[in-house]
């Protein structure tokens, strides 16, 4: 089977994690970079990397590479690419993306119009024919250009994988699933102990546990673009991945909230605002998951728990308007003691509130994270 160069786009900080995931999958990482891991795989891996992945954003099929400093050698670039080798007579193809950073050329729209004329020369040169109807499958190229060094990719994965079709409803200020799920794995937390996120919004870190704990694949109930590349992936690659992952959930759990070692799995949303709490329980039905998730109306400030060894895991507010500063000294300090109220249990939390610190004490962990363009810190806490 043809076997492919294939990247995956992940949150710069992240980066082990999405490795390890891929190397869980059965895969060897080729190299590891900034915001993203590359491994070689079939397609079957390109598939299942789109179900399985928790923790990164795409799964790209990467073209080809080449030195442009000018838009001539743009054009001759992409004409000496094998477009042929991935799309069909028929196909409807795009640059759907073009970033530029520390590189001559730099206006994505000029670098999209190039490159789709010079796709368009390369593939009349090839199925001898000047015009193209492209009705069928899409085929969306992301293009990256790195001090000069072009990136050409497929977009196998279409929609970001962040987007597993559970969450409908959102809070203020959500977190992305993919960014949740990461911290998770980040803070070693397991399904014997309990969990809770006293500040959930919309429900993700204690819908994304869930998910984790009951073994279910997080690309199960979405769609990928590649999934119409019939030339590339048949189509019992889909099929196939789709019943491993419906072999790999765990039904005791749902349906008894035991887990393999016999125990109880404890996990628990709770936020002050009690319009989210029904939001909550839509969302974790929709991921499969409500009968093992406690959602309740409560401030951080009343968070309490008779159990022992358990984690806090949140994504409080950061207070990136003036006037939610003001009550971040009161919320982070209510969350210190909140914590420390408990027997030996961690703190995990992120942020991007440069005083957290400074109300909550010094971590044992800190690891900084970008969510986006955003600078945001991971601090993890070892209780009492």
């Amino acid at each position: 089977m043809q076997r492919f160069e294939l990247i995956v786009p992940c949150h710069f900080g992240l980066e082990s994690i999405c490795k390890k995931e891929i190397h869980d999958l059965g895969y060897e990482v080729s190299s590891v970079s900034d915001g993203k891991v590359q491994f070689i795989g079939d397609a079957e891996a390109i598939v299942r990397a789109n179900i399985f992945l928790r923790t990164g954003e795409r799964v790209l099929l990467k073209v080809g590479s080449f030195h442009a400093e000018s838009y001539e050698d743009l054009f001759q670039g992409t004409m000496a690419l094998p477009l042929e080798d991935y799309l069909p007579v028929d196909a409807s193809f795009w640059v759907t993306k073009a970033s530029s950073v520390k590189s001559k050329l730099f206006s994505p729209r000029d670098i999209q119009a190039v490159m789709k004329k010079a796709m368009v020369d390369r593939l009349s040169s090839v199925y001898h024919q000047s015009t193209f109807s492209e009705h069928g499958a899409k085929y969306p190229f992301r293009v990256s250009l790195y001090k000069d060094e072009v990136l050409v990719c497929l977009d196998t994965s279409g929609e970001s994988l962040h987007k597993r079709g559970y969450r409908l409803k959102m809070g203020k200020a959500p977190i992305k699933e993919t960014l949740a799920a990461a911290l998770i794995l980040l803070s070693k937390w397991r399904d014997d102990a309990p969990l809770v996120d006293p500040m959930c919004g919309a429900g993700t870190f204690p819908i994304e546990a869930a998910m984790i704990a009951a073994n279910i694949a997080p690309g199960m109930e979405r769609s990928f673009t590649a999934e119409e590349w019939v030339n590339l992936i048949p189509k019992k690659e889909w099929y196939s991945a789709l019943e491993e992952a419906e072999d790999n959930i765990d039904r005791h759990l749902l349906e008894t909230k035991e887990n393999r070692f016999g125990k109880m799995v404890d996990i628990q949303g709770y936020d002050i605002d009690p319009a989210m709490i029904p939001v909550c329980r839509e969302n974790a039905e929709r991921a499969g998951v409500a009968n093992i998730i406690h959602f309740q109306e409560r401030e951080v400030a009343k968070m309490s728990h008779s159990k022992k060894h358990g984690y806090i895991l949140t994504n409080p507010p950061y207070g990136e308007r003036i006037e939610d500063k003001r009550n971040l000294p009161l919320l982070y300090t209510e969350l210190r003691e909140a914590f420390e109220g408990l027997s030996e249990w961690q703190l995990c939390l992120i942020t991007a509130y440069e005083q957290a610190e400074k109300y909550l004490g010094k971590a044992d962990k800190n690891r900084k994270i970008y969510n986006g363009m955003m600078k945001t810190y991971f601090y993890q806490y070892k209780g009492k």
